[in-house]
């Protein structure tokens, strides 16, 4: 059969893979993997989900050979097994947009709501990066920024920014940014920005987007 019809066999790996995306845990689990390495323990406490079931889930994202592991000591590190993933969810992404009613519906109610303005592209950071004429920031957690980040961020995570405005300079632009484009905490953090009187805006897309695009990250070797 698979010597007969071998265009049945590729359509069987595009389906395998189709169906572990076929999740919203594992496309939660998928976001937070693709900041950096991440074990089953950290994994569950950051998408609330109980260990048994983030194994689970994980184990279907590893037959699909979406993620790959390896071991440090007594955990198993999970990672993405190449940045094409990234880049097909960020296809999946623009599909549903244009497809999905009810994805279109949530974006003009709650992050359109938050924010009307244009987001700077990664071809315009980069440009007034090289200028020094943005902040930019990075609101993940200490730990999501330890494990990768956009080259010339500063990290200042969004529970810490109020009382940290200081150390941005009050007459340049911040562009902040975080997980991806829906990810709520560089929205929050423009917002709160924009409150104190500072010319904020987010960056298009989040850390694993830029990354999968090849343009400069400071990570660990």
């Amino acid at each position: 059969m698979a010597q007969d019809k071998p265009n049945l066999v590729v359509l069987d790996c595009f389906a395998a893979i189709c169906k572990a995306l076929g999740h919203t845990h594992r496309l939660l689990l998928l976001e937070h993997i693709a900041q950096g390495e991440r074990s089953v323990e950290t994994l569950a406490e950051r998408t609330r989900l109980s260990f048994a079931n983030t194994s689970r889930h994980l184990q279907h994202l590893r037959q699909a050979r979406l993620v790959e592991t390896r071991r440090d000591g007594k955990r198993v590190l999970y990672r993405l097994s190449d940045d094409a993933v990234t880049t097909v969810l960020s296809a999946v992404r623009a599909l549903a947009e244009r497809q999905a009613g009810e994805m279109e519906r949530i974006a003009r109610l709650y992050f359109r709501a938050r924010d009307e303005l244009e987001p700077v592209s990664p071809r315009e950071l980069s440009e007034r990066l090289a200028h020094g004429e943005v902040t930019l920031l990075d609101v993940r957690p200490p730990d999501e920024f330890a494990l990768g980040h956009v080259t010339g961020a500063r990290n200042i995570p969004l529970a810490e920014l109020e009382r940290r405005l200081y150390e941005s300079p009050a007459d340049r632009e911040v562009v902040a940014y975080c997980r991806g484009p829906y990810c709520v905490l560089a929205y929050e953090a423009v917002a709160l920005l924009r409150k104190k009187g500072r010319s904020a805006r987010r960056l298009e897309h989040g850390y694993p987007e830029w990354k999968a695009a090849g343009l400069p990250i400071e990570a660990p070797s």
